[in-house]
């Protein structure tokens, strides 16, 4: 207290030597009780004639940049530090060539944007990020401890200015702050400091967009793969990973860290880990494995790496699979998943076992199974369905017994694989499906998923399975099953979604009931008003010309049913159907003429 009262009257004096003795005071007050004396600093008003003593031309300037900075440890002392007029003179000493100036400057302005939204507001109208930015470019190569520190301490002032502010964050980025700071990595990675704050500044920026290209164009892979290699420390590469795996979102990066060897270094620590029950090894192998996942999902990453199914890599994760461990077989069975995104990988690896891999996998999670594993394995074999070669011989490896142990799930992640790997499987096989669609238990419960109202994905993905189980069979069996499980009114539903796709697998489902079976599904038809449906899609204009003449192509085939002929008789069908004849789709045009004619013929 007495010291501040002193150095009212001293700094008016302007004496150097007793106001760097009344300095020095302050400061040891802070160091025994920084929150104590930062109150008292508060009460006595001595902020704003701080401010007066920020010259360049002063011996004392950078010891009351460092009380500054030492009160603004304090969050209760940062909206007074703008207030008080502290961050214009701050920043004019930016410019200062005094490394000790500038070292305490740097912590100042550092501690007062921490976490205040004021204080970054007060620098970024002084202009102070470009000032730093440009020291880091122009120190950027000179390696002595004292110009390390000055260093780390620029990078710190930047990220507390920034830090979860995407609008500060693009301004440093346009700034071009990116390039530089990746180049203090390379220059300065013995140094464990300044090497920790680049990483840092990475992992936020790295979660802007924007900043994606302009890490790509860097050589920022190269650099982490470098430094992750060097850690033994398990905080140290979680560090490294925080960064990578937003960067790793990028396609152009992806690619950049398989060449740099990243997926080396990720395998090696997952053989280290596999066996260890300690959380943090637990946790790497966890990080290391969901980022090789990750980095499987670029195109050119992916087949890199799967190397026409020789790789080295692709025969790692092959052997993840049927490993105990739960987390490597979800990484497992993702990868396979990721791999399988081409036809001729595809093919590949269904000829080459996979397929027994994952119904093993399966097999073992069946009875209160992990869900995300039965979700990844489903997912990796929905993939591999997709190639027509590849349907029948996963038919015959036994993948829908397999699948329909699922069937009890209550997991709308894992209906909705299941409903799509079954739906792959069968396209074009008329046997499988006619072997499913007679299958009561999964026909049941296809239709009680059709009525999941909170899960649309599963809710969309029954519909069609129901669609495709008629389409493929042709089968009365199978329409017989629908009928009797009730799942008609589901695919007259079904013709009124809005995604075309779906609407016309309903309609040329339903076209196959009526010609094959319209006597059994007369009554449901009726119930669920499909001849109104099919009057609102013709008169419809929005309606796409697919769907229109699919309509009516149906319309005809239920004039062999006397109380569907009756209603489309009361609807006056003809006006919209003569109006279609002019359509200027030639097969509209042309079905909208047979349908008149058989309208006017029947009734």
């Amino acid at each position: 207290i007495d010291t501040l009262k002193k150095l009212k009257i001293t700094a008016v004096d302007r004496t150097e030597d007793s106001l760097e003795g009344c300095l020095d005071c302050l400061l040891q007050a802070l160091a025994q009780n920084n929150t104590e004396a930062s109150e008292k600093v508060q009460g006595s008003g001595i902020l704003q004639l701080l401010a007066s003593l920020l010259t360049p031309q002063s011996s004392c300037t950078a010891t009351v940049a460092n009380i500054i900075a030492e009160v603004a440890k304090n969050e209760f002392m940062r909206i007074p530090c703008v207030d008080a007029g502290l961050i214009s003179p701050l920043v004019q000493l930016l410019n200062s060539k005094d490394q000790e100036v500038l070292l305490q400057t740097g912590r100042a302005l550092g501690n007062i944007c921490y976490d205040s939204h004021e204080g970054r507001s007060a620098v970024d109208q002084a202009g102070g990020a470009q000032i730093v930015i440009d020291h880091l470019r122009s120190l950027c190569s000179i390696t002595d401890p004292a110009n390390e520190k000055l260093l780390t301490v620029f990078c710190g002032m930047l990220m507390n200015y920034s830090n979860e502010n995407d609008s500060l964050q693009a301004q440093l980025i346009n700034m071009g702050v990116i390039p530089t700071l990746v180049k203090l990595l390379g220059i300065h990675c013995h140094n464990a400091a300044l090497t920790e704050m680049c990483l840092v500044a990475f992992g936020n920026l790295a979660e802007l967009e924007s900043s994606k290209e302009q890490f790509a164009s860097t050589n920022i892979a190269e650099e982490l793969v470098k430094l992750f290699k060097k850690q033994v420390e398990h905080d140290k590469r979680e560090m490294i990973f925080e960064v990578l795996a937003p960067l790793a979102e990028n396609d152009a990066i992806k690619l950049q860290l398989v060449e740099a060897g990243l997926v080396e270094c990720l395998l090696e620590i997952v053989q280290q880990k596999v066996d260890s029950d300690k959380e943090d090894d637990v946790s790497e192998l966890k990080t290391a494995s969901d980022l090789m996942v990750l980095l499987l999902l670029g195109d050119e990453s992916m087949q890199k790496l799967f190397e026409g199914g020789k790789g080295n890599v692709f025969q790692r994760v092959l052997s993840w699979i049927p490993s105990n461990n739960h987390q490597l077989q979800l990484a497992g069975a993702l990868a396979i998943a990721n791999f399988a995104r081409n036809d001729g990988n595809c093919i590949h690896m269904v000829d080459n076992g996979i397929v027994e891999k994952l119904t093993d996998l399966l097999d073992r999670h069946v009875e209160d199974g992990n869900v995300t594993v039965q979700h990844a394995a489903l997912s990796a074999l929905r993939n591999l369905a997709i190639p027509v070669v590849n349907k029948a011989k996963m038919l015959s490896a036994g993948v829908t017994e397999a699948v329909l142990k699922f069937l009890k799930s209550e997991m709308p992640p894992v209906q909705f694989k299941l409903l799509g790997t079954l739906r792959m499987l069968i396209d074009a096989q008329a046997e499988a499906a006619e072997q499913l669609g007679k299958n009561t238990k999964l026909v049941a419960r296809l239709v009680e998923w059709c009525e999941a109202k909170d899960h649309a994905g599963v809710m969309g993905e029954s519909n069609r399975l129901l669609s495709a189980l008629i389409r493929h069979s042709k089968s009365k069996d199978v329409i017989k099953t629908i009928v009797q499980s009730g799942g008609i009114k589901h695919l007259v539903t079904m013709a009124t979604s809005e995604h075309v796709i779906m609407q016309n697998e309903a309609l040329v489902a339903l076209a196959l009931i009526a010609a094959l079976e319209l006597g059994t599904a007369e009554k449901d038809l009726e119930s669920a008003k499909l001849v109104q449906i099919l009057h609102r899609l013709l008169a419809d204009e929005k309606s796409a010309p697919e769907i229109k003449y699919n309509s009516m192509v149906l319309i005809c085939a239920l004039m062999g049913s006397e109380p569907l002929h009756k209603e489309v008789q009361d609807l006056a069908f003809l006006d919209v159907v003569s109006k279609l004849r002019s359509h200027e789709n030639k097969s509209v045009a042309q079905q909208a003429s047979l349908t008149e004619q058989r309208l006017a013929v029947e009734s």
